[in-house]
């Protein structure tokens, strides 16, 4: 039988590294197997869990966050961040009440969400690709700079009485019990799982996550690149606010707080390395997936919202210690001092 060698002295057969072994031993394939466990647990812990319409309503726990997540992952891949995305939907937010106070139809609101998202992408992205701001600063600033500026505008006051047809976008059905707002996440999700895996532009992300100083001279455009993320981010943004305001059928200067930690775990969750370089549009949709059910199981069982947040903030530090905790295990296991 033959056998490939890793190391002197220790030799793997090559059936424990073809493809089929690969896939077994990837972190999708145990996110499968989470979500599988989730899944099943929450159907013996409460009646309810598995109604078609309880699980339909269970989607909009995670598809708006889900939907920045997805610009997000291809932002980290590229190793910057952006922390406003949640100030960004407060203020696209804002800006369709205000304009909702003038008369506007649903046209002109769902055009000036996504201007108000492009815009702040823009803000983001000229800070750090012009000025070489560190984007965790800059976007730390912008949280505060949007989410200031609705606070401003509402103060203690809410926008409501949009249109019956500007709330189909977060309550309305394509068919059955599939919302408008799952199918568009799940349309927005093999979209975004081929530009990143099947185009030079996703191939372009790894290279710079990885050097961009070796990606900049191999004729990649970091920083135009690098714009365009933040302009995309910008833009799912302003697309998870439209949903998100559409199905509360209010605007409040609160609106989306939190969400910038949701999406970040999401991605990290999704196995993006949160120092650029690799991860999945497919992790991050079976993230996004698993923290639904997690917190709609949670919500089944009458769990304080409070023990959902300490939930969601301690598994965002247990993603990102637990693969250091394990590779640090693994080199004293294999040190020749043992």
């Amino acid at each position: 039988m033959s056998a490939t060698e890793t190391s002197p002295g220790r030799v793997i057969p090559d059936r424990l590294t073809g493809p089929a072994a690969r896939v077994l031993r990837s972190w999708e394939t145990l996110l499968v197997a989470v979500a599988v466990a989730i899944f099943t647990f929450n159907s013996f812990a409460s009646p309810y869990f598995l109604d078609p319409w309880n699980l339909s309503d269970a989607t909009f726990n995670f598809t708006e966050k889900a939907m920045i997540a997805l610009a997000m992952a291809l932002l980290v891949i590229a190793g910057e961040i952006d922390l406003s995305v949640g100030a960004i939907v407060a203020l696209a937010s804002t800006a369709m009440g205000y304009a909702l106070q003038f008369g506007a139809d649903t046209p002109l609101l769902v055009a000036i969400g996504l201007g108000v998202g492009l815009t702040c992408g823009a803000v983001n992205g000229l800070l750090v690709t012009r000025m070489g701001l560190p984007s965790i600063v800059v976007t730390i600033g912008t949280m505060s700079l949007f989410r200031g500026i609705a606070y401003i505008v509402l103060g203690d006051t809410a926008f409501n009485g949009y249109p019956e047809s500007f709330a189909w976008f977060g309550q309305g059905y394509v068919a059955w019990v599939f919302s408008f707002e799952l199918v568009l996440f799940a349309g927005l999700a093999a979209l975004y799982a081929i530009v990143l895996h099947l185009t030079n532009f996703g191939r372009r992300l790894y290279a710079i996550g990885n050097n961009p100083t070796a990606a900049a001279f191999s004729g990649i455009r970091v920083e135009r690149t690098r714009m365009a993320l933040f302009l995309l981010t910008g833009l799912m943004s302003g697309i998870a606010s439209i949903c998100l305001t559409s199905r509360l059928g209010s605007t409040r200067p609160s609106i989306g707080t939190g969400m910038e930690l949701e999406a970040i775990t999401m991605v990290v969750l999704g196995g993006v390395a949160i120092t650029g370089g690799s991860g999945s549009i497919l992790g991050v949709v079976l993230a996004a997936l698993i923290m639904g059910l997690v917190t709609f199981g949670l919500g089944l069982l009458n769990v304080p919202g409070i023990v959902m947040s300490i939930f969601v903030g301690g598994l965002l530090i247990a993603v990102i210690a637990l693969p250091k905790l394990f590779l640090g295990g693994s080199r004293w296991r294999r040190s020749p001092s043992r």
